[in-house]
Order: structure tokens, then C-alpha cells, then sequence
């Protein structure tokens, strides 16, 4: 039984009930998940009003043969956003049959409110982690309801819930102590207030997600770095202009076990604050500074010269940078690690900058030379440059961006 072949098949209500049939023990929970994701996203004609009568049919029985599970992916793809998908009814069924339930993902469920998150926070206890994002009507009501339920909460991801604020984050602070991972994206009513109040009770942050929180800057990520000092590893800064130089000064030296640091947008930082990460962020493995305007040759050579762990470097429109950036790297021994870089729209940087820059990387699997008017696929073969055997080079956009810089 194919798990693939089922979500991707055009089965009728009978053979669906079929598979079920004869699901019978918790080595079957992957089918399980996606024969339920099928049931409920199914949109033949017939079908096209399932979801709300049908769906919390189906996971009743579902609940009978399978109390003990653990794990259960109801998201929808984005590419259906139109489709109602789950409800509040089907939350509720799931907070009634599934009591062990530890992982729940939601992501693009737009037909869910408060009221399911009432129903969840109310019934699963156990449960670890939390990924709603997209479900764009839910509020602080219903996820504070999570967050004073499931007391075990490790794991939420909020992205694009526009409606939430401060108060959710005063929630976890209380509730949910051994919160390590949680994603915000896009949540612009959180502010530093929030971010000084989540701190207070959550001081094990291991990977946190403010992009695009237009509201929060130097004093809410200042104080982030100094409570969780130990044991953050990811931070993403992505377009939080208001940030400067005092967060990312505080980060550098604060927060020694980082290893995934976004500040793309961050326009107003300066060299310094760049430096000052190269000399003492030596864990640094995922480092993406696009659009930082002041980023310096100077500062750009510290981070490949003195970030020995990096693997991955977006400098896009760093518009400053040149081919000096690129000079006395070490290229005897071991050379760089780095695997993932991306130079796009760096006007500056020319051939000689990537022949120097190969002597160094070793191991480049993918190189981004987009928008460079003096880096063509013509001119590097002129110079007689030659690239890693597995390494990408994309020259005008039509390679896949790797997921790791997402």
C-alpha cells in the first residue's frame, strides 16, 4: 500500500472505506494520515461539499481504530486555498478521539476559528507541536486556549496569522516554559513588548521566526539573545527594518551556539556589527544578509575568513562588494566549506572575484551570479574557470532556489 499513490489518486468513498478496512495496527499511521488528508480534500464532483458533513464522519471512525496516534497532518496544499478543507467540526472530533495526539499540523486550514482551538486546547493535553499557519481567522482567544491547555507545548508555528499580538506571547510565557521552537512570520502586531514578556517564562528558545514582523526591533531581539543565550540556534530577522546594530552586537556576542542567522532587509546595519559576527559567531552554518546595504569587502572577507562552520551565504544586493571581498581566503588545506552562495545583484563583483573564490570553495554546490552584468557563463568559460562537478551555477534564474535558503 503506497502512501503517495494514495494522497495523489481519484478514489470513490468505497475504496477509500476499503483502505480503511484494512488499517489495523499503528505500524499503519502514515497510510492512516494520508488516507484522511484524501478523504477530506477529495474534490470530485460529487464531493466538492465533503468536507464539512463528511469530514468528521470519517475521523470518528478513523478515532475508533486508532486512539493511540500520535502524529496527524491535515494541511492543505496552497495551490488549494480555495477549499474549505477542515473545520472546527473536524477539531473538535479530533480533540475527542485522538487524546495522545503530540503533532497536529494545520498549515492553509482557512475554515478553522477560535472555536477549534478551544476544542484542541481543551482536549490534548500531550500535545508537543502546533503548525496553523495560514489559518488566517484564528486570534489570541483561541491559541491563548492552546497555549493554557497544553502546558507541553514545544513546538508552534503562527505564520501568517495576521491577528495576533503581545498577549499570545504573554500566554506561552506562562503556560508553556518548555516552548523551543516558534515561528511568527508575518505577525505584525507582535512588537518588543511581547517578545521582553515571552522571555520571562521561555528561556529555552531554540529557533525563532520574526520575519517580517515589522514591529519589532533592537530592544525586543537585544533581549531575546541575553535570555536564551545558550540555547538559540536559528534566528530569522528577515525585513525587520527597525532593527540596528545594538540586536545583531548582542546576538554576535551573546548567543555563541547559534547556527542559522537571517537578517535580509536589514538595511540600517553596519560593517561593524557585520564584523562582529564573523569574530565571534564561529557556529554560524546558514547566514543570509541580502539587501544589507553597508555589508563591506572588509566585512564579507571576516565572515568567509573567520566562520569556519558556514556552509551557506546570501550577500545578494549587497551592491558594495567586489572582487577585494574575495582576496587572501584560504585556499591551501581544507579551504571553505561553503556549499550555497548567492551573489545576485552585486554589480561590482566580476570574474576574477569568482576564480578566487573557486580556489577557496571546494565543495560549492550551487552559486547564484544572477544580475551580475560582469559574471556570464561566456566569461567564465573565457577565463577557463572551472566549477565543482556537482555545482549549479545559475546565470539566469531558471535553477530552483534550494530550499535551505527559504
Amino acid at each position: 500500500m503506497n502512501p503517495e499513490a494514495i494522497i495523489n489518486s481519484q478514489l470513490r468513498d468505497d475504496e477509500l472505506r476499503a483502505i480503511l478496512s484494512k488499517l489495523e495496527t499503528d505500524k499503519d499511521k502514515e497510510v492512516f494520515g494520508l488516507v484522511c488528508k484524501r478523504w477530506l480534500f477529495l474534490q470530485s464532483t460529487e464531493r466538492k461539499k465533503l468536507c464539512a458533513r463528511a469530514g468528521p464522519h470519517m475521523l470518528r471512525k478513523m478515532a475508533a481504530r486508532f486512539t493511540r496516534l500520535k502524529d496527524l497532518d491535515l494541511s492543505q496544499s496552497a495551490s488549494r486555498s480555495f477549499y474549505p478543507g477542515v473545520t472546527d467540526s473536524d477539531l473538535t472530533v479530533i480533540a475527542a478521539g485522538f487524546p495522545d495526539l503530540c503533532f497536529l499540523k494545520l498549515q492553509n486550514c482557512k475554515g478553522i476559528t477560535d472555536a477549534g482551538m478551544t476544542a484542541i486546547g481543551s482536549a490534548l493535553s500531550s500535545l508537543q507541536s502546533l503548525d496553523v499557519s495560514y489559518c488566517r481567522k484564528l486570534t489570541d482567544k483561541g491559541l491563548s486556549a492552546v497555549a493554557e491547555g497544553c502546558h507541553g507545548l514545544k513546538s508552534l508555528h503562527l505564520t501568517g496569522c495576521r491577528f495576533v499580538t503581545d498577549k499570545l506571547l504573554e500566554s506561552l510565557s506562562e503556560n508553556c516554559q518548555n516552548l523551543q521552537e516558534l515561528g511568527l512570520q508575518g505577525c505584525t502586531n507582535i512588537t518588543d513588548a511581547g517578545l521582553i514578556a515571552l522571555v520571562n517564562g521561555c528561556k529555552h528558545i531554540k529557533h525563532l521566526d520574526v520575519n517580517k514582523c515589522t514591529n519589532v526591533g533592537d530592544i525586543g531581539i537585544s533581549t531575546i539573545a541575553e535570555a536564551c543565550s545558550t540555547s538559540l540556534r536559528t534566528l530569522k530577522l528577515l525585513d525587520c527594518y527597525k532593527l540596528g546594530d545594538k540586536s545583531i552586537l548582542a546576538v554576535a556576542n551573546l548567543c555563541k551556539n547559534l547556527e542559522t542567522l537571517v537578517i535580509g532587509g536589514c538595511r540600517d546595519l553596519s560593517s561593524e556589527s557585520i564584523r562582529s559576527l564573523a569574530s565571534s559567531t564561529h557556529t554560524l552554518k546558514i547566514l543570509r544578509m541580502d539587501w544589507c546595504l553597508n555589508v563591506s569587502d572588509a566585512s564579507l572577507n571576516s565572515i568567509l575568513s573567520q566562520c569556519t562552520s558556514l556552509e551557506v551565504l546570501d550577500i545578494g544586493c549587497c551592491e558594495e562588494v567586489t572582487d577585494a571581498a574575495f582576496e587572501s581566503l584560504d585556499t591551501e588545506g581544507l579551504g571553505l566549506g561553503l556549499k550555497v552562495l548567492k551573489v545576485s545583484n552585486c554589480p561590482k563583483i566580476t570574474v576574477l572575484g569568482i576564480g578566487m573564490l573557486l580556489e577557496a570553495c571546494r565543495s560549492l554546490e550551487y552559486l547564484d551570479v544572477r544580475s551580475c552584468p560582469h559574471v556570464t557563463k561566456a566569461g567564465c568559460d573565457e577565463a577557463g574557470l572551472r566549477f565543482p562537478e556537482s555545482c549549479k551555477v545559475n546565470y539566469t534564474g531558471s535553477l530552483v532556489e534550494p530550499d535551505v535558503l527559504i
